[in-house]
């Protein structure tokens, strides 16, 4: 509700802004254009994404990964933490922190670990996972659409090397906090029986189908309502209670359409000029670092999403885009607030009674985000 509240308000901000000429009415319906493929994509992959959990597909994953864990403590959590990194990779960010966290807490409580080490490398994945595919995170799609008509594959192979060094880093810290709770063993338990065998089996094909359609040169918003059909049509037939309003994220939908049209505003009012007279320019070490930095700040001052809108028109060159991306989805894991997905994260920890206090979460941020910036961003100027 406060989420709802928040974007009603800049979307009320941004039509007065349209209303009194700072914007103009033009440039509005162009910013419409262009984010409307996002929404939709981001409304049908959270249905995909629930409907599928509701199905026990991520639940049977975890199950599984229990037993190729052959007892080993350290193993298991790295199998979740693959994963965390491969839901957030395929279905974004928010699928990884609000669906797959009380997965893998109940899983590491069904043998008996300590699930903190478990929930501390999901959220982390969330974030600093979120930069291979464009379909990994909001940020990324608007990213995918100022350097049109860059592929799924184009970006992925551009983003590959920090990528990559963002998703070890993380992990090698939460290995090395939490080594004498992950060094030990565990026995593995009987997986439980579906509640509905079809469902989880209909959920695990439409996944599994939909990860290599996600990187074909089309629309993204397309396989994602295709697949969003399918599943709803699937519940209709079996489970017709579980299709309600509620799967739809209508209040992330209109945070981000408010957020959209407030920044626009401000950039028409001179906040392009104002940015881009405070960093480095170039795509030298100066201005990759600087841009990369000042993406990792503004997320965790704001939001990763208005920091990005915020310095996009900074990001005038493919490297410097990519070096924004870096910081604003790596660095978004200091503050609360730094992405909505932490909050989410947070509130399904508290609801599993699990939740690691905010105080050590910032310390450990404090030291993960700009060393895990710091390195991609180095991995991107070597390979750039």
């Amino acid at each position: 509700m406060r989420l709802a509240l928040i974007g009603g308000g800049l979307l009320l901000a941004g039509a007065a802004a349209v209303m009194l000429g700072v914007l103009p009415a033009q440039e509005a319906l162009a910013l419409g254009e262009r984010v409307w493929p996002v929404l939709v994509f981001a409304a049908a992959v959270t249905v995909v994404a629930e409907l599928a959990a509701r199905a026990g597909v991520f639940s049977a994953a975890a199950e599984r990964l229990s037993h190729l864990g052959r007892g080993r403590g350290w193993l298991l959590w790295s199998l979740c933490a693959l994963l965390a990194l491969v839901v957030t990779v395929f279905f974004s960010i928010d699928t990884t922190a609000v669906l797959l966290t009380p997965v893998v807490v109940t899983l590491a409580r069904h043998v008996r670990m300590d699930p903190a080490p478990f929930a501390l490398v999901t959220v982390w994945l969330a974030s600093t996972g979120s930069l291979l595919l464009p379909v990994s995170n909001l940020t990324n799609l608007l990213a995918q659409q100022a350097l049109d008509p860059l592929s799924p594959l184009d970006f992925a192979a551009r983003m590959a090397a920090p990528a990559v060094v963002a998703a070890i880093i993380p992990c090698a810290v939460v290995l090395l906090v939490h080594r004498r709770a992950l060094l030990r063993r565990y026995e593995p338990t009987p997986a439980p029986m579906p509640a509905d065998p079809v469902l989880l089996r209909a959920g695990a094909v439409v996944l599994l189908l939909l990860l290599p359609v996600l990187l074909l040169p089309l629309p993204v918003w397309m396989p994602a309502l295709a697949a969003a059909a399918v599943l709803i049509a699937a519940f209709a037939f079996r489970r017709p209670s579980a299709l309600t309003p509620r799967l739809v994220p209508w209040s992330v939908l209109l945070f981000a359409c408010g957020l959209f049209l407030a920044v626009e505003a401000l950039h028409a009012a001179g906040l392009t000029d104002l940015l881009a007279g405070l960093l480095p320019k170039g795509d030298g070490p100066a201005g990759l670092f600087g841009l990369a930095a000042a993406g990792m700040l503004g997320a965790n001052a704001l939001d990763n999403l208005p920091a990005y809108l915020a310095l996009e028109p900074i990001g005038d060159s493919p490297l410097r885009l990519a070096a924004l991306l870096i910081g604003v989805n790596a660095g978004a894991i200091v503050t609360p607030w730094a992405s909505l997905a932490v909050l989410l994260w947070h509130q399904r920890l508290h609801a599993a009674g699990a939740a690691l206090p905010w105080r050590r979460f910032v310390l450990l941020g404090l030291v993960v985000a700009p060393l895990t910036v710091a390195a991609a961003t180095g991995a991107l100027l070597l390979t750039g």
